[in-house]
């Protein structure tokens, strides 16, 4: 941490977890108080109160399918759980009658908009992040008052008005260029003044002001931008663990917080089903070179996980306990195997496979396939393989009529396990240990995968395995 922060910029996001109760915020506003005594120039990013997108979004679905019997019931919780946090915190009854009114006004909307789809009959991805937004600005608002009467100086800034993005409603990419302007023109003069800026996370707006969502658990992200645009020192992020784990500690009750990890391990374990940080936190901060730490807002005083750069710790040879870093797994995923002696040799046969599974709008996690090249497989969401099969077998039709693609098939649920550890790429018979490891424990491996990083390795056992898998190589990083 630095030691003079009269010039020094610090971001902190807190998660829904950390703004949903009336006792979650007071958690926050010490913290907030705290760090705003030791940065001056400080800029806060909240998520929608637990369980608030959820509830708009469902809302929201229900509406455009023709059923607006649970409305009236929508809009009585968020005013309820919103309301509770207002009267817990705030004492000054003018600030709290604002308040109160601005988060009636949107609620409105949230109304209005629902009962705009029910009479369409549908629900556009701009209607829904127009829904799915009013989490984080109904959050912002109470936050910001909460805050402002803890004697903090503070005001609340929708992200709509600096985070500039494309019109790809659901999942926008933002504009850096445009945001990087915007973000400081707005947010600078506050900082010089000495208010702390507080901004929705998740959200932004298209060149032309229609709002934008960043994607689920976009909130990270949004902290992430607004630290590289501005640029930050440091960007903190809140939630409700005390840092990056090495494994689920629901599973393996070892578990332990790392202190710090690379940014090419939290990269390979944000992507592969830890929870802690949104995948696409990682490449803003590395790009603009600023220092980012995971905390607990229930308990402060943990120091949590920080990041570091891919530093020479990774080019150093170690035992397999110290290479292995953090194990995790994504559950409910599912084989695709395309398989046929016909594919040998013939152009495109991959390409055309992937470009049937982007149709479907379908991520693919891993990828394996054989040398021979007589079959190409990969795992896809369970929820999504069966139309992923059938749109392989429709683009396929003619290979299969001839036989020169013997099958589209796919197996039940399964598990992606990925071991992560930055030293692995130099050190010997790492992935000999895992194998071992798993085969000692009777864990059958389905398949495997290995990025050129070697940061991780990736392994498909079913699904009745991944406690046991997830438990055995655990043991690999505590022995």
């Amino acid at each position: 941490m630095p030691e003079d922060k009269s010039s020094k910029t610090l971001v902190m996001k807190f998660g829904g977890t950390s703004v949903g109760s009336s006792a979650a915020l007071a958690h926050v506003t010490q913290i907030v108080r705290k760090a705003r005594a030791e940065w001056p120039r400080l800029v806060v990013v909240t998520s929608a109160m637990s369980g608030a997108t959820n509830l708009l979004l469902e809302s929201a679905s229900q509406a455009a399918a023709g059923n607006v019997a649970s409305l009236p019931g929508a809009e009585q919780t968020l005013r309820e759980r919103h309301f509770a946090a207002i009267d817990g915190l705030i004492q000054d009854g003018v600030l709290c009658t604002r308040t109160k009114a601005e988060i009636d006004v949107l609620i409105g909307s949230f109304v209005d908009l629902c009962r705009a789809m029910a009479v369409l009959g549908e629900a556009s991805p701009r209607a829904l992040d127009a829904v799915a937004s009013l989490g984080e600005r109904m959050s912002v608002r109470v936050l910001a008052a909460v805050v402002e009467s803890a004697e903090v100086r503070a005001k609340a800034i929708e992200a709509t008005e600096f985070l500039v993005t494309n019109d790809h409603f659901q999942n926008a990419h933002p504009d850096f260029k445009a945001t990087t302007e915007k973000t400081r023109s707005r947010l600078d003069p506050l900082l010089q003044e000495g208010i702390m800026p507080i901004t929705t996370g998740f959200i932004g707006a298209t060149a032309e002001g229609i709002v934008t969502t960043l994607g689920r658990g976009g909130s990270d992200y949004s902290a992430a931008i607004i630290g590289a645009v501005l640029p930050a020192d440091e960007v903190w992020i809140w939630t409700d663990v005390d840092g990056v784990m090495t494994t689920d500690p629901r599973i393996a009750p070892s578990a332990r917080t790392l202190p710090e990890i690379t940014y090419s391990e939290i990269a390979e374990l944000a992507y592969y089903g830890a929870k802690v940080l949104h995948p696409k936190t990682i490449r803003p901060v590395i790009e603009a070179g600023i220092g980012l730490r995971i905390c607990n807002t229930f308990n402060p005083s943990h120091p949590g996980t920080r990041l570091i750069a891919n530093s020479d710790r990774a080019s150093r040879p170690r035992t397999g306990s110290q290479v292995v870093r953090a194990v995790t797994a994504i559950r409910q995923q599912r084989l695709v195997t395309v398989e046929g002696r016909g594919m040998v040799g013939v152009p495109g046969v991959a390409a055309r496979a992937f470009a049937a599974v982007a149709a479907t709008g379908t991520s693919v996690p891993l990828i394996t396939q054989a040398s021979s090249e007589q079959s190409i497989c990969f795992a896809v969401p369970s929820e999504t393989a069966e139309s992923v099969v059938h749109q392989l077998k429709d683009v396929f039709s003619s290979e299969i009529e001839d036989n020169d693609i013997d099958r589209v098939w796919m197996t039940g649920d399964v598990s992606i396990i990925t071991v992560v550890g930055a030293g692995m790429i130099h050190t010997p018979g790492v992935a000999g240990r895992v194998f071992s490891q798993l085969g000692r424990n009777n864990v059958n491996v389905l398949a495997i995968a290995q990025g050129s990083s070697e940061v991780s390795i990736s392994m498909v056992v079913v699904a009745s395995d991944t406690e046991n898998a997830v438990k055995s190589l655990h043991e690999l990083i505590v022995e």
